[in-house]
C-alpha cells in the first residue's frame, strides 16, 4: 500500500512539474530528477527502488517503439553510416576507455569489473536524449542522428556487458565468439522485428475498421515482440525498433486519419507518463545508493564519476569529429569521380556546430541504471559480487552529471552554434520541416 501511495505521489508530481519546467524554460527531465532527489530525502518517505525487470519489460518496449515509429525511415537510412559508427563502434571504444580509467583509478577494480562498468556507461539513452533535445532548436539531421544512435546502441552495450559479466565469473573472453554473438544478436532481433511487423501489418489490415482493436493491438505489439526476441537470446531492443519502423511505414499508407489521430494521442499520453515517471525514479534512487556506500568514500567516488563523465564526453567528441573528417574525405573523393555514377550526397556532411551539439548530447539514462542494478548480488560460487554498490553509485552519478549537467549547458551551446551559423550566413541549426 505504501508503494502504491508513493507511485501516485510521483505521478502527481510529474504531471504538475512538466508544465512548470516548460514555463521556466528548463528541460523537464532535469527538473524531475532534482525533485525526485528532494522527495527521496523526505523523512519517512517509503523507498521506491527501480526494478530492472520492470524497466526492460514495461518501460523500454513502448518508449523505443514510439521513438522508432516517429523517426523518418528515409532519413534514418540516409544517415545510417553515421548512426552505426556511433551506435556500434563508439560504444565499444567508450567501454574500453572507461574500463582502462576505472581499472587504474578505483581500488580493487579488476579488469573484468572495469569492463562491466565501461559497458554500463557506454551507451547513450534514447529516453534521455529525446526528452532533453525535444524542444531545442536542433537541425533535422542532428535530431535524426541522435535519436537513431540512442535507439540501437543498447544492443552493443548489452553484448559488451554480457561478456564482461561472464569474465567476472571466470569465463575467458574470446573475441571471435563475442563478434559472432553480436552479429547473431542484431540479425536475430532484426528478423523478429521484421516478422512481427509484417504479421502486425496483416492483422491491422484485417481489423482496420475496428478502432479499439487496432489501438489495442498496436499497444501490445512492442511488449510481445520484445519478449519473443529476448526468449531466443536476440536483441529485444533491435526487434522493437524494427517493428516500430515497419508499422510506421504501413500506417502511413493504410490507416484512416481518425485512427492515426487516436493512435498519436494514445502514445503521447503513454510516453508522457513513462518518461516523467522514469526521471523522477532516477532522482529517487540517489538517496538509496548514497546509503549503500561508506560515507568516507562518497566524495572520492563522486570525483571518479565526474572524471569518467569527462572521459566519455571527450571520447565521444573525438569520435564524432573523426566521423566528420571521414565524411569530408568521402565527399571529396566522390567529387573527383564525377560521371562514374558514384555520388556522395553533400547533405551527409556534418558542420562543426553540428558535431559539437552531437558530442555534447550523449546523455546516459535509465537503461544504464537498470543494467547496473541488475548485477547479481552473488557470484556462482556464493561470494558477494565485488564492488556492486560502488558500481551502482558511480553509474547513478554519471547519469546525473550527463542529464543535469549536459542538459543545462546544451541549450546555450545550441544557441551559440545558431548565432555563429547566422553570422556566417549559414542556415542555423534549427528544427527543419522536410520538404516532401
Amino acid at each position: 500500500m505504501e508503494k502504491y501511495t508513493t507511485i501516485l505521489i510521483v505521478l502527481g508530481a510529474m504531471i504538475l512539474l512538466t508544465p512548470l519546467a516548460q514555463r521556466i524554460k528548463i528541460a523537464s527531465p532535469i527538473l524531475l530528477i532534482i525533485v525526485g532527489i528532494a522527495i527521496g530525502f523526505v523523512p519517512g518517505m517509503p523507498t521506491l527502488e527501480i526494478e530492472p525487470e520492470i524497466i526492460f519489460l514495461i518501460f523500454l518496449p513502448p518508449l523505443l517503439y514510439e521513438a522508432a515509429f516517429n523517426i523518418p525511415f528515409r532519413d534514418f537510412k540516409e544517415h545510417f553510416g553515421t548512426i552505426s559508427s556511433m551506435a556500434f563502434g563508439l560504444v565499444f571504444i567508450t567501454t574500453g576507455c572507461i574500463a582502462v580509467a576505472a581499472h587504474y583509478l578505483i581500488p580493487e577494480m579488476t579488469w573484468p569489473l572495469a569492463f562491466v562498468l565501461g559497458a554500463i556507461l557506454a551507451a547513450t539513452d534514447a529516453v534521455a536524449a529525446i526528452s532533453i533535445t525535444k524542444n531545442l532548436e536542433l537541425s533535422h539531421k542532428t535530431k535524426i542522428i541522435l535519436e537513431g544512435e540512442s535507439l540501437i546502441n543498447d544492443a552493443s552495450a548489452l553484448v559488451a556487458y554480457r561478456f564482461a559479466l561472464s569474465a567476472v565469473a571466470g569465463v575467458a573472453f574470446i573475441w571471435w565468439k563475442a563478434t559472432i554473438t553480436f552479429i547473431l544478436l542484431l540479425l536475430g532481433g532484426s528478423v523478429v522485428g521484421l516478422a512481427s511487423g509484417l504479421i502486425m501489418a496483416s492483422a491491422l489490415r484485417a481489423i482496420k475498421d475496428h478502432r479499439l482493436a487496432v489501438l489495442s493491438l498496436m499497444l501490445l505489439s512492442p511488449f510481445v515482440t520484445y519478449l519473443i526476441a529476448e526468449h531466443f537470446n536476440f536483441s529485444g531492443v533491435i526487434a522493437v525498433v524494427i517493428l516500430g519502423i515497419v508499422v510506421s511505414y504501413f500506417s502511413r499508407k493504410k490507416f484512416q486519419e481518425a485512427v492515426k489521430e487516436q493512435s498519436s494521442t494514445l502514445w503521447e499520453v503513454i510516453v508522457f507518463l513513462l518518461n516523467g515517471f522514469i526521471f523522477i525514479m532516477l532522482g529517487l534512487e540517489v538517496p538509496i545508493v548514497i546509503k549503500s556506500i561508506d560515507s568516507d568514500m562518497i566524495w572520492p567516488y563522486t570525483g571518479l564519476a565526474f572524471l569518467l563523465t569527462i572521459i566519455a564526453i571527450v571520447v565521444r567528441t573525438v569520435r564524432v569529429f573523426m566521423k566528420r573528417r571521414s565524411l569530408q574525405l568521402a565527399y571529396r573523393h566522390s567529387a573527383k569521380q564525377k560521371g562514374t555514377g558514384r555520388v556522395f550526397p553533400e547533405n551527409l556532411l556534418l558542420t562543426v556546430q553540428e558535431c559539437l551539439v552531437i558530442s555534447w548530447s550523449g546523455m546516459r539514462g535509465i537503461v544504464s541504471l537498470a543494467i547496473a542494478i541488475a548485477l547479481p548480488a552473488n557470484l556462482e560460487n556464493g561470494q558477494p559480487f565485488p564492488l556492486r554498490s560502488e558500481i551502482i553509485f558511480i553509474t547513478t552519478l554519471v547519469i546525473l552529471f550527463t542529464v543535469v549537467g549536459q542538459g543545462l549547458v546544451l541549450p546555450k551551446l545550441i544557441q551559440k552554434a545558431n548565432d555563429k551559423a547566422s553570422d556566417r550566413n549559414v542556415k542555423p541549426i534549427r528544427q527543419e520541416k522536410k520538404d516532401k
